[in-house]
């Protein structure tokens, strides 16, 4: 039975469009998401270079390689996306990486012959206590001596990086029981490699405690005001040790993967690794400006850069140009997020830049007119 409002619209008709209006407003806020936005981009580039070189490119053994070499990348771009969203940085991810696993190395080296779990397990924690300690010391200087987190990180980064080196004479250490390397570094559960499926325990733990923490929403929240924060009461400072810590933590790890997957401590490896995780989770949506951010996003803005440079190697295109499109992606991604943030706030630059200058053309025309 169809009954019809005072006036005159269909009572079945309106039922319909609430009940149908919820579903489409939520798709239509999913498509104009930016996470969804990063995984068209990132399906787009997979087509292209699969019309380019189908044989190649969707050979599975080629994705089993790509996700091998982001793994470890994005561990750190876990940590790291915490890091930003508070609306901080950390730029000694890679050598933070080195020591632990510097460390780890020596620990498996001092216990006999270095082999078995017991020695696997001493080297674990040897390198997740490293992480975990340095990440305390850019967190107590970030938050209790008040020093600018790029001037830290850019410290610890050197410092690190030197303690490595000190400890080592400048050689790479290659102490890594059997048990960790054959389980871990090239094992595999039901074919999926062993660093895949530890990478994506930690990302899917990065995405909980993100969005359905206190922890996560406590992050965004000093990202995004820090001063409101204290004022209902958040230690803020305490909070940013935290997430250092955290970040050390995972970093530590990171070196432990990297240990066990190389069987080398690839000390000249990561100098540029602290850049290639800060531009994964920048194109991935979070905000260098603090507040916003995702783990999924991060993970997504990692394989963009990935999937571009597996591509250029099999087309044969020059490595240099690879960094060229690379930079282009990172700078275009602060470009839309200054936008995003903009519009958020009602200002006019929030419109596109195309939108701008048509805007502005509009204008002109009309002013033409009137005369």
């Amino acid at each position: 039975m169809t009954l019809t409002t005072e006036d005159g619209v269909n009572s079945r008709t309106a039922e319909d469009a609430v009940i149908r209006r919820p579903f489409v407003a939520r798709l239509n806020d999913t498509m104009k998401s930016q996470a969804m936005q990063i995984v068209l981009v990132w399906l787009g580039i997979v087509v292209v270079f699969s019309v380019m070189s189908p044989g190649a490119f969707l050979d599975i053994a080629n994705f089993r390689n790509t996700a091998i070499s982001m793994s470890i990348l994005a561990i750190l771009g876990v940590g790291t996306t915490f890091i930003i969203v508070t609306g901080g940085i950390d730029l000694s991810m890679g050598s933070v990486l080195v020591f632990s696993g510097v460390m780890a190395s020596i620990v498996v080296e001092a216990m006999g012959d270095g082999q078995g779990w017991g020695a696997a397990i001493a080297g674990i924690l040897a390198a997740l206590l490293s992480g975990l300690t340095w990440g305390l010391i850019n967190g107590f200087l970030v938050a209790k001596a008040k020093v600018p987190p790029m001037i830290v990180t850019l410290g610890t980064f050197v410092a690190a990086l030197g303690l490595a080196q000190v400890l080592t004479g400048g050689i790479d250490m290659r102490a890594a029981p059997d048990v960790l390397v054959d389980s871990v570094g090239f094992g595999d559960v039901f074919g999926v490699p062993s660093l895949v499926i530890i990478a994506g325990a930690v990302v899917l733990f990065g995405i909980v405690l993100m969005n359905y923490t206190r922890f996560g929403l406590r992050t965004s929240a000093v990202g995004s005001n820090a001063e409101a924060c204290r004022r209902v009461g958040i230690n803020v400072d305490r909070q940013l040790i935290k997430v250092y810590a955290f970040a050390g933590l995972l970093a530590g790890l990171a070196g432990v993967l990297n240990l066990s997957f190389f069987r080398s401590t690839t000390i000249a490896g990561h100098s540029l690794t602290n850049l290639d995780v800060i531009a994964g989770v920048v194109i991935g949506g979070t905000s260098l400006f603090g507040g916003i951010g995702t783990v999924f996003g991060t993970l997504i803005g990692l394989a963009i850069p990935a999937t571009l440079r597996n591509g250029f190697v099999i087309l044969g295109v020059e490595p240099y140009w690879q960094q060229v499109v690379v930079g282009a992606f990172l700078v275009a991604a602060v470009y839309v997020d200054q936008t995003r943030r903009a519009a958020n706030a009602g200002g006019s630059s929030g419109q596109s830049f195309l939108g701008r200058i048509f805007h502005r053309k509009r204008k002109t025309q009309e002013k033409e007119s009137k005369k």
